[in-house]
């Protein structure tokens, strides 16, 4: 459901002299790499809204953001931002920070990008929690398996694919030095929705144990047994297992559901099972928590579909109003009908929105942060759908479609559809 193809990066950096020399990063990891053996040496990072470093931040598309780091000890820092599809970019170091570059000073508060400095840092989509790793180490490190900094180019390009590459290369760039040599700190900001706050575990994570000596073994002290009481045996308890992806009340499973599950990233979009498959009109649904970058989420298909799909975020809420609105919420609202595809992300288009799309049996529903949520349908939905629909010039609605002198009008970022003497006729701008 979301591709690597169809997303941007949540950090892209702007140069303020050659906006051209700046570089997209392709890698799309999950995992961040900790050091258990928890040194002297330690780091702190933090975005500019959220200057205690709590993940709490909100930052819209397109806004600026800055990042600060502190270490106690003299260290070399390197910053990573990971968006909320698992798209990274490295941009500390760069070759525009001056002779300083990545080194920082105990105790020092450092700022990238700092004042004056020839760049800036934006804040892209997709909308989620995107996050900040950084690393510090007292040795400048090799990162050459990791990032290229070709000619002139100011920015790294990445050039491993792959969380588990990504762990591998990380773990094996301090491999080689001293537990205490090393540490990392993570730091979470929400884009276009507040910041949910620094978790305590996200994903998987690729764990680096410092070899160690093993504690000499010594025999442990033999004291006598008190007579004890006979011990009461506790009444057996049942455990409770969780729900699983398509299971019904009867624990047997509904295979649509749990297909499209696997379909679209399962546990990675979707979250876990918060309900079993229950009725839902004249068909069936299961909710899910949903990931935090994705919102709730539900998986749904009609009575005799043998192909189910899913729906969350934005396009889910406007749904689920639309069918309370219609029919206090006990069935699709019939101006859409059941989910015929699963939701797509919209790249930027020519206005620089970005959104997704949801499509119904009998209808759709465009989201962008930008403008909101609304729903198209009929004969006007195929006139938008056939000009390029949110890729044309008329880009996304602004508004649902609505009844303008006896038919069908909508009206989008870019112009507006109106019908007139039996005919769609469309306007520019």
């Amino acid at each position: 459901m979301f591709t690597k193809k169809a997303v941007l990066l949540a950090l892209t950096a702007a140069l303020l002299a050659s906006p051209a020399l700046a570089s997209g990063a392709t890698l799309s990891p999950q995992s961040i790499i900790v050091n258990p053996a928890q040194p002297a040496l330690d780091v702190r990072v933090w975005v500019n809204k959220d200057p205690q470093g709590q993940g709490v931040a909100n930052y819209r598309i397109g806004e600026q953001i800055r990042v600060g780091v502190q270490v106690t000890q003299d260290a070399y820092v390197y910053l990573f931002d990971v968006n909320s599809v698992g798209e990274i970019s490295l941009f500390v170091p760069n070759g525009y920070d001056g002779t300083q570059g990545n080194f920082v000073r105990a105790g020092q508060r450092m700022v990238f990008p700092g004042s004056g400095a020839q760049y800036t840092l934006t804040v892209g989509g997709p909308r989620g929690q995107d996050r900040v790793l950084a690393l510090a180490s007292r040795v400048p490190l090799d990162l050459s398996d990791i990032a290229d900094f070709a000619g002139s180019q100011g920015f790294a390009a990445v050039t491993v694919q792959g969380e588990a590459k990504l762990g591998e290369v990380l773990s094996g760039a301090v491999s080689n030095l001293d537990a205490q040599d090393w540490v990392t700190a993570v730091t979470w900001y929400g884009v276009g929705l507040r910041g949910q706050g620094n978790p305590q575990a996200t994903g998987p994570i690729v764990v680096i144990v410092p070899p160690a000596q093993p504690a000499p073994v010594q025999p442990a002290p033999v004291q006598p047994l008190p007579v004890q009481p006979a011990p009461v045996s506790p009444a057996p308890v049942t455990p409770v297992a969780a729900i699983q992806p398509g299971e019904r009340p009867d624990h047997s499973f509904d295979s649509s559901i749990r297909e499209a599950f696997d379909r679209t990233t399962g546990a990675q979009a979707l979250g876990s099972a918060e309900t079993y498959v229950t009725r839902w009109g004249t068909g069936v649904w299961q909710k899910f928590t949903g990931a935090a970058a994705y919102g709730k989420a539900v998986i749904l298909h009609a009575d005799g579909s043998n192909r189910a799909f899913a729906v969350h975020g934005r396009i889910l809420e406007r749904y689920l109003a639309l069918s309370q609105a219609e029919n206090g919420g006990t069935k699709p609202p019939t101006r859409l009908g059941w989910a015929a595809g699963d939701e797509k992300i919209i790249p930027r288009n020519l206005y620089g929105t970005t959104g997704l799309y949801g499509f119904f049996q009998t209808g759709a529903l465009y989201s962008s942060e930008k403008y909101g949520t609304y729903w198209l349908v009929g004969d006007l939905l195929k006139k938008y759908q056939g000009l390029g629909g949110s890729g044309s010039f008329l880009g996304f609605p602004t508004r649902d479609q609505f009844l303008m002198n006896g038919g069908w009008a909508g009206d989008f970022e870019g112009g507006s559809i109106r019908y007139q003497n039996g005919v769609y006729k469309i306007y520019r701008k």
